[in-house]
């Protein structure tokens, strides 16, 4: 069970900084003809009938200083959104091509901070396709929120699950948070935030309360009637988030209420006051950790739907891309044990990725679709991986 929030930040940046072993093989050079082929990672397929698309947008929040900037500035986001593409090309000569897992740049701070093997993200295999405009009727979306120190293209294999099955996805790069991010002008904003700040609490509530008005400036560009961001309206908003990206989704559901449902990813509930008061829209708990005392406050006053449900041997990034990268970026060499086993889990990387979009996809479609998925009713020998530890409401 995690204690801190931040405990896999702390430990990559060990790892990065050579105070954790890796292999020792990992640092010697090898001649051509000893090195080992690179495996090429692919993301899960997606499931849902719709072809997805995706694009980046860049997102100026004009009337919010940015408080991690070095200089004075407004806040500056970028923004990927993956959709339902609206048609299908009739050649495939004539369709937009694959888009690619990341950028050059996002790629090698990722790789250096999360101690992969080099040039690993730049092979990895996507299913959507770049460009485009969302199918005609969309107009609900999933503002997702990552990790401390990761990136929104970790979670990209559960965005396009979403996307296929009609689902618009705007994932966010919360800046000098995420390990890096790519803006149109080729500035590359690393992330700047402390590994191991002094006082653990009034970090926390800064950081939330930065991501959440991040999440709220995503849900205004959606929602605006002249030229939103994703070129439709968005008339109904979910929040998905991973590790602190829960908490966040948590907060930025107290303050706004545009967001109607909420699914927090194995996130302890620091820096947000959620815990005490509950929420009074539908959210949904997805963790690898059978309990924590920020979930166990948060039951007890939550006030509607909602549902705690535990993945039998998952681990802390079981929800994100990083089990399916695991074996090309050469983790179980690099990363030293426990740290591994603690955030991979025991879990096969293909369940992993089949249970969480399973249950990601039937919340968001009852909630926003409004279309009934009896997975989180009730246990199910479909996924004998989920064990219901809290049910409220039907």
């Amino acid at each position: 069970m995690f204690t801190r929030r931040a405990a896999l930040t702390v430990a990559l940046a060990a790892l990065g900084s050579g105070a954790l072993p890796t292999a020792p093989a990992a640092a010697l050079p090898r001649s051509p003809a000893t090195t080992p082929p690179v495996t090429r990672a692919m993301l899960p397929r997606p499931t849902g009938r719709h072809s997805v698309s995706t694009r980046s947008l860049p997102l100026t929040d004009l009337g919010r200083p940015d408080p991690f900037a070095s200089r004075p500035g407004p806040r500056r986001l970028m923004v990927q959104l993956w959709y339902p593409a609206g048609s299908r090309a009739p050649s495939p000569h004539r369709r937009n091509p694959v888009a690619p897992y990341t950028d050059p740049g996002t790629a090698a701070a990722l790789e250096g901070d999360w101690g992969m093997r080099p040039g690993v993200l730049k092979g990895v295999g996507t299913h959507a396709r770049a460009g485009g405009l969302p199918a005609p009727g969309t107009r609900s979306a999933v503002v997702l929120s990552h990790g401390r120190g990761a990136s929104r293209i970790l979670t990209s294999g559960l965005a396009e699950e979403l996307a296929s099955h009609g689902h618009l996805v705007a994932a966010v790069d919360h800046t000098y948070d995420a390990a890096a991010v790519r803006f149109p002008d080729g500035r590359l904003v690393l992330g700047a935030l402390p590994a191991e700040p002094e006082d653990w609490d009034a970090q926390d509530r800064l950081e939330v309360a930065v991501r959440a008005a991040d999440l709220r400036c995503v849900a205004d560009a959606l929602c605006r009637r002249t030229r939103p961001l994703a070129g439709v309206a968005v008339q109904r908003i979910g929040l998905l988030g991973h590790s602190l990206g829960g908490a966040a989704a948590a907060e930025a559901m107290r303050t706004d209420r545009r967001f109607v449902a909420g699914l927090d990813l194995d996130g302890g509930l620091f820096g947000t006051t959620v815990a005490e008061t509950g929420l009074d829209r539908p959210f949904l708990l997805l963790t690898s950790s059978p309990d924590h005392e920020t979930w166990a406050r948060w039951r007890a006053h939550h006030r509607n739907w909602g549902r705690h449900l535990h993945l039998t041997g998952g681990g802390h990034l079981s929800a994100t891309d990083v089990p399916a990268l695991a074996a090309a970026a050469g983790l179980r060499e690099r990363w030293p044990e426990p740290l591994f086993s603690d955030y991979l889990g025991t879990i096969a990387p293909h369940r992993a990725a089949t249970v969480t979009r399973a249950c990601a996809t039937a919340f968001f479609d009852r909630f926003l679709l409004g279309l009934h998925r009896p997975l989180l009713d009730a246990p199910t020998h479909r996924y004998p991986e989920l064990r219901f530890l809290w049910t409220r409401g039907a």
